[in-house]
């Protein structure tokens, strides 16, 4: 497992300094713009103003990063929240500490001149889908209301090649297709895409993208808790810095791998600013607790849970 970690990290580290605290950070996906507060916390050496040297690891496997914060492997995992219900309700320790991106941004993807053109319309077809759990259990309910199972179609595990399955015809639609980018780099393909989003499909409105970390770390008696704190209050700084200085720190984002220098991710950085939570801690209650339920009526979980089960508000502690 160290070396499997050690082949996909991408370290990004504060100035040495022999008391920093080290945090180990599991990203979701290869680097994009979602994760935009991380890379300029650390290029705006936000982290290193509060003494942390960070440590970022792209997984090799999108469905890893939680089962590896799980396991003591690592400090925080780039989730879903769709996704920790499920996990916390299966026993893994997980615990939500703040969350990164404040909106949906999955969608079922589909060609918008293809032969879909309601979920209805996928019966006996393909889905190709790249986090196993989160995004079954998203089908599911996106099926529902349109009177079909997940036994009237066929799922089909595509890993990071969601909309090339789309666009090459290897299925009929994706679900996990973030609507700010995948269906942007369709666009640019030269093929437009149509998105069915899960909130306009009887699913309620979820934080896309959350930070999580074992439940061992949040003890009030646990030194690390500290360090959770420190890591949030750097996260929010650079996602102010970004709202307030967008063109520059696209650049900044940019700046650190070729890879990035491209219109896709130019265009994704703009169309996700909106999107980043302003308040990384604040936890909304009422948002999880809902999801639950939904969760619950589904039968994707045995009974709902609190928001206290699977989320905490570090910042209110």
């Amino acid at each position: 497992m160290k070396k499997l970690l050690l082949a996909a990290t991408l370290s990004l580290l504060a100035s040495p300094a022999l008391s920093q605290d080290r945090v180990s950070v599991l990203l979701d996906w290869f680097v994009n713009p979602d994760h935009g507060p991380l890379i300029i916390a650390q290029e705006k050496g936000y982290f290193a103003e509060e003494n942390l040297e960070v440590e970022i690891t792209a997984p090799s496997d999108p469905s890893l990063p939680p089962k590896l914060v799980a396991a003591g492997e690592a400090d925080i995992a780039i989730s879903y929240q769709p996704q920790l219900h499920l996990q916390v309700a299966e026993g893994l320790p997980l615990v939500r500490i703040g969350t990164l991106v404040a909106t949906p941004l999955n969608c079922l993807l589909v060609k918008a001149e293809g032969p879909i053109k309601s979920i209805a319309d996928l019966k006996g077809g393909k889905v190709g889908y790249s986090v196993a759990g989160v995004e079954e259990a998203l089908m599911t309910a996106m099926l529902k209301p349109h009177g079909l199972t997940p036994e009237d179609i066929e799922l089909i595990n595509v890993n990071w090649s969601l909309s090339p399955a789309v666009m090459s015809g290897q299925v009929d639609a994706v679900i996990g297709a973030f609507r700010n980018f995948e269906l942007t780099q369709m666009r640019i393909e030269g093929v437009e895409g149509r998105c069915f989003y899960p909130e306009e499909e009887g699913v309620p409105v979820y934080d896309e993208l959350i930070y999580v970390t074992n439940t061992k770390l949040v003890d009030p008696l646990n030194t690390r808790r500290d360090v959770l704190v420190r890591f949030l209050r750097a996260t929010e700084k650079a996602t102010q810095y970004m709202i307030n200085h967008p063109q520059e720190t696209w650049e900044m984002f940019r700046a650190t791998s070729a890879e990035l220098q491209d219109e896709l991710n130019e265009r994704a950085w703009f169309d996700t600013l909106p999107r980043f939570s302003l308040r990384p801690m604040a936890l909304d209650h009422r948002r999880y607790a809902a999801f639950s339920e939904f969760l619950a009526e589904n039968k994707l979980i045995d009974a709902p849970q609190t928001a206290a089960d699977v989320a905490i508000d570090l910042g209110a502690e």
